[in-house]
This record gives structure tokens, sequence and C-alpha cells, in this order.
């Protein structure tokens, strides 16, 4: 696969930075922020109007890379054409921010093709979750500019949604993040619920995602440095053994003890397919990973896979709380 090029591309990928980055602009309403499918396609033109409108209603400009809505198997066209539309929103001197509509997979594969010195020289904000996280991931390793872990374009955008990533992305705040209160009719509510594994504050760098993207890029040289990090990792549709076998992929490489705190947001329908007396919950594995990093750590932060999410500015410091599980942010993420 243009062994060649992408072996180029590696080697100047592993150069280190050297001039000090900017942190992006903050957005502001008339903005114009480009929309890309770096993963998975978005083939139904009604939805991608609904995409438009989204960014319309916040306020801001859509533009369309050019090869939005194209198909190559399941994903969003070809390697070369998906990472060109990367580049050009970031070279695009209009362009002001970069969503992605979507996440599925594919990201890990236009790595080797970015344009980091063009993306570096140009700080934006990056938004998007799931499978955007091998690019938050090797924007903080080769950029070193804050991106926003967030709803995808295509995202329901609920209030809770939209309300933390205005803060953020256009007030430039530093909020202390903590669950929405439940409303459930229950005498003890069970939604917003978070389980520390261990207490105490951690600060640090917050860096994670997904796990499955996480893990897959192990080992190789699009993962920033995680030495004295907060993580903070979540997923979706991913058996407890298999949270299990990534979680020890990362302590066997050594990332799980350089960190200083650990945030699980939400493991979304991670149940087991067919319970069994003789195997561990999510939760159990967790704890199993976690508690004997002697960090602090908690789990059910709303992050990942769910309607009401935070936007967390991958990059900046923040200090978590895994007693009360906040993570409160210690610097903005725009200038």
């Amino acid at each position: 696969m243009m062994l060649a090029a992408m072996g180029g591309a590696l080697a100047a990928a592993k150069a280190p930075a050297s001039a000090p980055v900017g942190k992006p602009h903050r957005l502001r309403p008339g903005d114009t922020v480009g929309l890309i499918e770096p993963a998975g396609f978005t083939d139904d033109l009604f939805d991608l109007a609904v995409v438009q409108e989204t960014i319309v209603a916040m306020g801001l400009k859509p533009k369309l890379g050019k090869h939005l809505a194209e198909r190559r198997g399941y994903l969003a066209g070809t390697d070369a054409d998906r990472a060109a539309d990367v580049n050009a929103m970031f070279a695009d001197p209009d362009v002001r921010a970069v969503f992605a509509v979507r996440g599925g997979w594919g990201c890990a594969r236009i790595l080797p093709l970015l344009d980091f010195a063009t993306i570096r020289a140009n700080p934006k904000l990056l938004v998007g979750f799931s499978d955007i996280t091998a690019l938050h991931l090797a924007f903080a390793a080769r950029a070193g500019f804050p991106t926003i872990h967030g709803p995808n374009a295509a995202s329901s955008w609920p209030r809770f949604s939209w309300d933390a990533f205005r803060a953020i992305a256009f007030d430039g705040a530093t909020p202390t993040l903590v669950n929405p209160i439940g409303h459930e009719d229950r005498l003890v509510q069970r939604s917003g619920r978070i389980r520390t594994f261990r207490g105490g504050k951690g600060t640090g760098r917050l860096l994670g995602g997904n796990l499955t993207v996480l893990a897959a890029l192990a080992g190789t040289p699009w993962l920033p440095d995680f030495d004295g990090a907060i993580l903070f990792l979540e997923d979706v549709g991913e058996a407890p053994y298999r949270i299990d076998r990534m979680l020890t992929q990362l302590s066997l490489a050594g990332l799980l003890g350089k960190v200083a705190g650990v945030v699980f947001g939400q493991c979304t329908n991670c149940a087991a397919s067919e319970p069994s007396y003789g195997g561990f919950t999510v939760s159990e594995v967790l704890q199993q990973h976690f508690e004997p990093l002697g960090v602090p750590a908690f789990q059910g932060a709303s992050i990942g896979h769910i309607a009401s999410q935070f936007s967390l500015p991958v990059g900046v410091r923040a200090e978590i709380d895994a007693d009360i599980g906040s993570i409160r942010l210690l610097e903005p993420a725009v200038r």
C-alpha cells in the first residue's frame, strides 16, 4: 500500500516538533468550519443536509470537503482522498475549525498521508469522537495544539452537549465537568452515577478517547507521550473480555503505568451477550486494571457513545477528583 510514500511520510512524522505552536482561535458566530469524513461514509443526502443545518444552528457556516459523501467499501472514499480533505481544510485560511461528520473506521489508515507541517502551522479545532480518536492522538503527538473530543457533526447535539461544547470552543472557558443530576422516578438515582476505583485528585494533560482505537495505535509512532497524563477512555459494543484484552495491551506496552489519573466514561452496549456467573463485568475488569495503578481513577463520566456528552479538549491540563467524579480544566483550549 504505497510503501515508499508511506515510509517517507512516516519518517517525516517521527521528526520532533521544533517551534512552539499556538492554540487554535476560538469560534465566533459567522465562522466557516470544514466538514470532513476521515473514516466511515454518509451517502444519504438528507442526513448530510441535517448535518449542515446543525452547523448553521450553531451560528457557523459549513464548508463541505471535496470528497464528502463518497464511498469506497465501508470508507468515505480512498485513503488519499480522505487525507486530502483533512489537509485541505487545515490549509484553507477561511476555515476556522474542522468537524468530523461521523466516525466508523479508517482514520488510522490516513495518518501517514497527513501533511503535519501544514497542520501544525495552522492550529484549528478538530472536533469529533469515536474513530476520530486516531486523529486526536496523532495531532497531540505531531501537531502540538488542542483538539476537542466531543460530538461528531452528525450527532444529535442535545442541550447538554451543545452547552458543553460552546463553553470550551466559543467562550474559551475552563469549566468543571460533572455528570448531570438524574431525574428518574426512583428513590435513588441510577443515571449519571460514578464508581471510584481509587480516590483522590490527579493533574495532567488530557489524553485518550476510544479504547479500541487507542489500543490499535499502541506500538506505533502516532501516540503522544502519556507520562503524567490524565487518561480518558470510552467504548461501545465491546464484551468485557475484549476490554480486558485491550487494557492488558496498554499495560504491557507501559502506557497505563505512566498516567497520573484515569477517567473511564461510558461503555455503551458492553455487557456480555451471554451472561455467565464465571465471567467479569466491565466494572470488575476496569477495577482490576486501574486500582493497582495507585492513581485516582473512576468510571461513569459522560464521555462516549451517548447523546449527552462532555467536550474534552485533548492536550490541555486538567485536574480530576475521583471521589466526586469531576474533571476541572486548568487552561482554555483556545485563544
